[in-house]
């Protein structure tokens, strides 16, 4: 915003003047009339969540309509759901899917790494409850709760919560 713009400093002054450069100020970009895609997509990002929805719809359509260039429609069509997902976050992938008939959002970077980050926990999560899962049976055959935790990479308090749990009724 225009108060908290410092103005040019020394160093910058030549760059900042000239046509190369231009200040764009977020809050008072939902005022202006956007004529490229470009921009419109960056007002989405400042448009109150009540209407993004319209807004987005109409940028979604602008943008298969005026950007022919395959890649670059695809990267601001899943900029576009990127912002959407942020913005509604109430909303599942499927109802944002379903809301604007997008390509699947399976497909965008935001899914995909989130995706991987729930695989990794997933599986890190089932190495750890295979190994307390491991435990009762590993005592039965004479172990040590300090050799079960050695042999199975735990600490002893996890071994002895687990035995707990498994000696109440």
């Amino acid at each position: 915003s225009r108060n908290v713009d410092k103005g040019a400093t020394q160093q910058y002054l030549e760059l900042l003047d000239s046509p190369r450069v231009s200040r764009i100020y977020l809050d008072e970009l939902a005022e202006t009339s956007a004529t490229s895609v470009g921009i419109a997509t960056v007002q989405l990002i400042v448009t109150k969540e009540d209407t993004a929805i319209a807004q987005a719809q109409d940028l979604i359509q602008r943008t298969t309509e005026e950007i022919d260039n395959e890649p670059q429609k695809r990267e601001l069509l899943q900029l576009i759901e990127t912002i959407l997902v942020y913005k509604l976050p109430k909303l599942s992938r499927r109802e944002i899917e379903a809301m604007f008939s997008l390509s699947d959002l399976r497909q965008t970077k935001v899914y995909q790494e989130a995706l991987a980050e729930g695989i990794q926990a997933g599986r890190l999560e089932g190495k750890i409850q295979g190994k307390l899962e491991s435990i009762p049976r590993l005592l039965a055959l004479g172990l040590t709760v300090e050799q079960v935790a050695q042999a199975l990479e735990l600490e002893v308090e996890q071994v002895k919560q687990v035995l707990e749990q498994s000696t109440d009724p």
